[in-house]
């Protein structure tokens, strides 16, 4: 065993060990004081890992991504989750269908739905003193945001179904966990395979396996934005025309946030050289299978609900202070621009980017332009959820700039701060994370000038 296999292991190792003390030592509203710590250590783990792995020989490389993922996945499972509530609305929402109620139809609650209650999403006796407990008439529950119904898209509520039919009586938390662990692994997987396919360079999925958002958000707190992370994968990474749509409309109607992924999918359509025929069929295919997709998914649902499938969707905006003049979000633009400008003027970043994608994107690379609509969008939205940026790891995984990175690191950032309940975090946090992909941007550019112009004299 090298030297660089040995270093990358040890450094591996250490990183498992700190994910696994992280997810006992506290969580965003319990203990949060721990917290900074532990992520700072896993962070700095992760990238000395990351960097280091890049000289191993491949095939040992490939076998220390897989069981290294495979590793930290366990570590993050070996506490409830820590960080975010969100899986006790997913239990949830699998049992009030497996009852045969609509999940859109009632908040957790309604009255209607209290024969459903148990004793470990509802427990008796807790004076909702629990950092994740919230009061409802006459109990508390581990549901967020119980007085309102179900924000999510078909698909995922249609994972949840599966995962309350498969679990086993008394499971509780642990099969959620299970399955993201099992999402995350899948998805290292798509990637190795997809890096193969294309002749990349299969250590670069050590930035998904390794990323300490992985085991913290896939796993430990089980979001299920992973499913729609792997079907995006599978989508840039594997399929084409009709059959790359379907599988993006998919992950779309897991999570809106793959929507931004689609001017990635379908790069170049634009271009200045291509016909108007051409143009028409390279949209068309793929725009049409994932609408379609979408509106299947939804259709049972919308039947059963009719306008109440949007559940909490108007309100989750307002909460996290995407109207037009907020002040909650858009922290970069904010600035330099009046709060009531900011709104707009990131909708027209966003465009102005999916547009330079359709124009000037590599066809055979779609995921670097979908990582660049993605990220601008985050950047310029500023969300303090951190699992927003597993689509952003995932990208970069299958090739795109590792700079992007910076914006996971952000969202983390913010995340601990929020709990910590320090202040003026945002703009900074996502202020660096736009410095360090504007400075890798500007490397890059002035390395590939220096290649053109040792080509140029050669």
């Amino acid at each position: 065993m090298g030297v660089r296999t040995l270093c990358a292991t040890a450094l591996l190792a250490a990183l498992v060990a700190v994910v696994a003390v992280t997810v006992r030592a506290g969580g965003d509203l319990g203990r949060p004081a721990a917290l900074p710590y532990w992520y700072a250590a896993a962070w700095a783990l992760f990238a000395g890992a990351a960097w280091t792995v890049r000289r191993v020989p491949v095939r040992t490389a490939v076998a220390l991504i897989l069981a290294g993922g495979i590793a930290l996945c366990a570590a993050a499972l070996s506490a409830p989750p820590r960080t975010s509530d969100d899986m006790y609305r997913y239990a949830w929402d699998g049992r009030v269908q497996a009852a045969g109620v609509s999940p859109y139809a009632y908040p957790p609650d309604a009255p209607r739905l209290a024969r459903l209650r148990d004793p470990w999403l509802f427990p008796a006796g807790t004076a909702c003193r629990g950092w994740d407990f919230h009061p409802v008439p006459g109990a508390c529950t581990h549901i967020n945001r119980p007085s309102e119904r179900t924000i999510y898209p078909p698909v995922a509520e249609g994972w949840f179904l599966l995962l309350h039919v498969v679990s086993p009586a008394g499971g509780r938390h642990k099969p959620l966990q299970l399955a993201g662990a099992a999402l995350a692994v899948a998805t290292t997987v798509a990637l190795l395979l997809v890096q193969q396919r294309t002749g990349g360079d299969t250590r670069q999925v050590a930035l998904w396996a390794w990323c300490p958002a992985v085991p913290f958000a896939a796993v430990n707190d089980a979001h299920v934005d992973t499913l729609g992370v792997l079907l995006t994968v599978a989508a840039l990474g594997t399929a084409a025309g009709a059959r790359r749509g379907a599988l993006l409309g998919a992950a779309i109607a897991v999570k809106l946030l793959p929507a931004l992924t689609l001017p990635g999918a379908l790069s170049g359509v634009l271009a200045p050289d291509a016909t108007p025929r051409a143009r028409l069929r390279e949209t068309a295919s793929p725009a049409l299978a994932a609408v379609g997709v979408v509106a299947l998914a939804y259709l049972p649902y919308l039947l059963a609900s009719g306008s109440a499938v949007l559940g909490y969707l108007p309100g989750y905006l307002r909460e996290e202070g995407y109207e037009p003049g907020d002040v909650e979000r858009f922290a970069l633009l904010r600035l330099v621009l009046p709060n009531a400008w900011a709104g707009p003027a990131a909708v027209a970043l966003v465009a102005i980017s999916a547009w330079h994608v359709l124009r000037r994107g590599d066809p055979e690379q779609p995921w670097r332009g979908s990582l660049l609509v993605t990220g601008t969008a985050l950047l310029l939205t500023s969300p303090a959820y951190y699992w927003y940026a597993l689509l952003v790891v995932a990208l970069v995984a299958m090739g795109g700039p590792w700079e992007w990175l910076a914006v996971a690191a952000a969202g983390t950032v913010l995340y601990v701060a929020d709990a910590l309940q320090w202040r003026g975090v945002q703009a900074s946090a996502y202020g660096l994370a736009a410095v360090t992909v504007l400075a890798g941007a500007l490397v890059r550019a002035r390395a590939r000038g220096r290649g053109d112009r040792r080509r140029d004299v050669a």
